[in-house]
């Protein structure tokens, strides 16, 4: 059975001011166990990753096709002056949904259940604060192929629609874990896995140092670095030569390095065994 399509072209009907009031309110969304996914690749990778749709809203002069949701899902037809007001950015295709709870499990025990393969690496992203740039981080995850993702002491959420949208959907499509520090260091020492830490003091170069065995990559805030806690669990501390005035890189950046550094040592390393 089909879903059956409405019509949205008042900008004050009850629907456009919940799906607003998702958007901008972190608490809302906690409280509903709601949020909203902008985007069809956006809402096709949430679908894929076991989220349930509860309702869509389509613009058809912005959003011509689209694959018609299973039944139970509420689509909406909406004008543009709609969708204008509903979209965090306008430029989403003219396709929205907004997405029922949470489907995985952002827990470091579900990183165990779903298995980390034999030589995990992993990124640990500490009290990140703007949205756009922890989505941006997601997005170099799934580009480069880390085990799993670890946000320990978030001040944003993940269900952040600019978070969502700067990751391309790669918020769904990575093994993320939501955690304290002490929480993380605990979980990285039981299993081996080698900490280090991007930062500028007392470091070594990054690609001095060896990211073949399991590694876990750890990343503070661009304005204050790492905390004390990580510096002092580190089994060694990296940089990224900075040979311009500016003596830091984006957070994003920095990890797009250290990540295909890993890619590469680790690439290296098995042509070599291979010989």
């Amino acid at each position: 059975m089909k879903s059956s399509i409405e019509t949205i072209t008042s900008l004050q009907n009850p629907k456009v001011k919940e799906v607003t009031a998702l958007q901008s309110s972190s608490s809302l969304r906690r409280e509903k166990g709601l949020f909203v996914v902008e985007g069809r690749r956006e809402v096709e990778r949430c679908v894929e990753s076991g989220f349930r749709l509860r309702s869509v809203f389509y613009c058809p002069a912005l959003c011509r096709h689209f694959p018609i949701p299973s039944e139970e899902v509420r689509i909406f037809e909406v004008s543009e002056a709609v969708y204008g007001k509903i979209a965090y950015r306008g430029s989403t295709e003219g396709l929205l949904a907004v997405v029922c709870g949470s489907a995985q499990d952002r827990s470091l025990e579900a990183l165990d259940r779903n298995g980390l393969g034999d030589n995990p690496l992993i990124v640990v992203v500490e009290s990140v604060e703007k949205p756009g740039n922890l989505g941006a981080m997601l997005r170099t995850a799934d580009a480069s192929g880390v085990s799993a993702v670890l946000v320990c002491d978030p001040h944003t959420d993940l269900y952040n629609p600019n978070l969502i949208r700067a990751s391309l959907g790669g918020v769904f499509t990575r093994n993320i874990a939501v955690c304290t520090s002490a929480e993380a260091i605990a979980w990285l020492k039981v299993r081996g896995i080698s900490i280090l830490t991007a930062q500028l003091q007392d470091s070594e170069l990054y690609y001095d140092t060896d990211m073949t065995r399991p590694t876990a990559l750890v990343f503070g805030t661009e304005a204050d670095g790492l905390s004390d806690i990580w510096r002092q669990a580190a089994d060694a501390h990296i940089r990224i030569p900075m040979l311009g005035s500016i003596d830091s890189l984006n957070v994003s950046a920095s990890m797009a390095v250290l990540c295909y550094e890993a890619l590469h040592q680790r690439r290296t390393s098995d042509s070599l065994r291979n010989l």
